[in-house]
């Protein structure tokens, strides 16, 4: 039998029919992109507190459309890396200033978060415990040693961190790391702006850290989750004493996003791939 004109032109099976839906190309999270990328620039101090977070500006920088920059300025804002300014009757975001009373509340909030996590530490089986302690007790012999020196200052600031992240991912589950990962970093903030001039005061948490690391090797969760606390609540009181002497870091200055070598090249490697696409 001829076969018909239009089984001649009826086209070959398409990879979709014959063997199941075709891959879909994966499109990157630009708002979570916007976001990452700002959230690092303020946390590490390109930009400053008191920039200007115009949308227009953030998103040609950022090689992304405006309305991932808009969801990720909003996230930003929430999570307090950005506030809102009401400058010549017009609504503004900027980075948001550091003054004593929030780096003060924040240390307090990690505090609280993370003397829970000691005490949830300090009731894990035994072998945990001193698996635990271990790790805990060569950063802070690290740690010890750094300050001695103090030449390496980014790398005790590092250190430090290692030392509490150890505890918290050690003992919490997913609601409460996800809540620390989203309150550290702005601590973090704080920390690498005064980190210099807060080196010689940090020689005390190191007992302090022996104390917590004594806490959960014994079990005993409510002086782990205490050692921990008053660890914190001593280090917010350097930071305020440092930020009274040296100053708040709130001025409302512009910084031309434009003049930041990571902004830069991040999106111009971003245009090219898109361009490739």
């Amino acid at each position: 039998m001829p076969s018909s004109p239009s089984s001649k032109a009826r086209k070959k099976p398409s990879p979709r029919t014959r063997g199941g839906p075709a891959p879909r190309r994966v499109k990157p999270d630009n708002a979570d992109y916007a976001f990452q990328q700002l959230r690092e620039l303020i946390v590490w101090g390109q930009l400053p507190p008191g920039t200007p977070l115009a949308e227009r500006i953030v998103a040609e920088r950022l090689g992304v459309s405006r309305t991932p920059v808009r969801s990720a300025l909003h996230r930003l804002r929430q999570e307090g890396f950005v506030a809102s300014l009401r400058q010549h009757g017009e609504q503004r975001l900027t980075v948001a200033p550091m003054t004593q009373e929030d780096g003060r509340e924040l240390y307090l909030t990690v505090g609280h978060i993370e003397g829970l996590a000691a005490h949830l530490a300090a009731r894990l089986p035994l072998s945990e415990r001193q698996k635990l302690v271990a790790s805990l007790r060569a950063v802070n012999r690290q740690l010890a040693v750094v300050l001695r020196e103090r030449t390496l200052v980014a790398e005790v600031f590092q250190l430090d961190l290692e030392f509490h992240r150890l505890i918290v991912e050690a003992s919490v589950g997913p609601r409460l790391l996800a809540l620390h990962g989203t309150i550290k970093p702005q601590i973090e903030r704080y920390a690498r702006a005064y980190i210099g001039v807060l080196l010689g005061e940090l020689s005390e948490s190191l007992s302090e850290h022996d104390a917590i690391i004594t806490g959960i090797l014994k079990g005993d969760a409510r002086a782990a989750q205490h050692a921990v606390e008053i660890n914190w609540h001593n280090a917010a009181d350097r930071l305020t004493r440092v930020i009274a002497k040296y100053g708040e870091r709130g001025s409302w200055h512009a910084v031309d996003l434009a003049n930041i070598p990571q902004v830069r090249s991040q999106a111009t490697e971003r245009a090219k791939r898109k361009a490739s696409v």
